[in-house]
């Protein structure tokens, strides 16, 4: 009976020394350091993703907060007016600076049509913006502020070092003031999309861009897409909007932005070359029939020429009306979108390798490019 008294002594002794052991080594540095079970932390506290205790002690975080601290100041909500309507908001972010002024990096559909852009910055400072330049193909377009507004320019990454499945987020101004600074984080889904876009009401144009999973909603365009370390690899632009479709948005490639944000900061207009043609796609067959061509049932993707410009490099080059260009240098042209998305990674005066079918046969044709008058 007293063996059994003394066991029974030791256990709830080994159960009194474990509770005040679990006291003392882990529950006690946690409530002294305010730290939670489930991460949250007083600010400041967190580095690189990991929370720091005040003992040996690491909880891993899924958070973002340090990476968008890099980025929050310096993304800004623009309002474009006509006179006194509103027309449109979106988002934009400071990119850099010079010794007089902010320059800030946008959409150009979130700023055409109006003949004022107010900026409102992350403090709520309300100031003036220029619009310096923009172009509609490549939907991007320059607003300048003076430099004393500015609190925060972006870090720029790059797109290309960013891997799918990559965490990737955005900030800016979903459905204008209300909701300006709003946070949201996804997934990067896709690479080098190709999508149809509208410029000038036409559905003739696409774009390469980087496809994400993370909200992005109307006042969200122009505004920075991110990567974990608030570094800028994208600019949002548009998304798919069906009933069917949810959390597909697409984002402008930072680097391809970069390659023209000189000439537009200088007002002046991207020149691109012209091949010298009026075409109608293989897959639009009453357009054909209306300009009476008929085509072999086994084609089924290209451009045809319906006509050419005189003194165009495709006239002085022997194209005719009916042939089906299928190929510019060597990629494969699917329709008129297509065309000039390549056409236009060239400059005026360039000469480009055409293939093209005619009677069935395959032939090639060398174009020198000239000046596109026409936009």
């Amino acid at each position: 009976m007293r063996s059994k008294i003394l066991k029974a002594l030791s256990i709830i002794a080994t159960f009194a020394l474990g509770g005040v052991f679990t006291y003392f080594v882990i529950l006690s540095p946690l409530m002294e350091g305010n730290q939670n079970l489930n991460g949250t932390i007083a600010p400041g506290q967190s580095s690189n993703g990991v929370v720091k205790c005040s003992s040996d002690i690491t909880i891993n975080e899924d958070s973002i907060a340090a990476a968008v601290g890099k980025i929050y100041d310096a993304v800004v909500m623009l309002e474009n007016y006509q006179g006194n309507t509103q027309l449109d908001t979106g988002s934009g972010f400071v990119y850099k600076t010079d010794e007089n002024y902010g320059y800030i990096m946008t959409n150009q559909h979130v700023v055409e049509g109006g003949n004022k852009v107010i900026v409102v910055m992350a403090n709520d400072r309300e100031v003036e913006g220029t619009v310096l330049g923009g172009d509609a193909y490549l939907d991007l377009a320059i607003v300048r502020i003076p430099k004393e507004e500015v609190i925060q320019v972006a870090t720029l990454g790059n797109s290309e070092t960013s891997n799918l499945g990559d965490t990737v987020f955005t900030v800016g101004a979903p459905l204008g003031y209300a909701y300006r600074g709003s946070v949201t984080k996804g997934t990067l889904s896709g690479k080098n999309r190709m999508v149809s876009v509208s410029v000038n009401n036409n559905d003739d144009w696409i774009m390469k861009v980087i496809q994400v999973d993370a909200a992005i909603n109307p006042g969200n365009s122009g505004g920075p897409l991110l990567n974990v370390n608030g570094e800028v690899i994208g600019i949002n632009s548009l998304k798919l909007v069906k009933d069917e479709i949810e959390g597909m948005g697409f984002a402008i490639p930072i680097e391809d932005a970069l390659q023209y944000v000189d000439a537009l900061e200088q007002g002046e207009s991207i020149e691109r070359p012209l091949i010298g043609i009026t075409m109608v796609n293989v897959s639009e067959p009453y357009a054909l029939l209306q300009n009476g061509i008929r085509l072999d049932e086994d084609i089924d993707y290209g451009v045809v020429v319906i006509g050419t410009t005189e003194g165009s490099g495709a006239a002085a080059a022997g194209l005719q009306r009916g042939d089906v260009i299928i190929k510019l240098e060597d990629t494969k042209i699917e329709n008129a979108a297509y065309l000039k998305y390549e056409l236009y990674k060239h400059a005026v005066g360039d000469t480009v390798e055409v293939t093209f079918l005619r009677d069935g046969k395959e032939q090639t044709a060398k174009i020198t490019l000239t000046k596109n008058t026409e936009e």
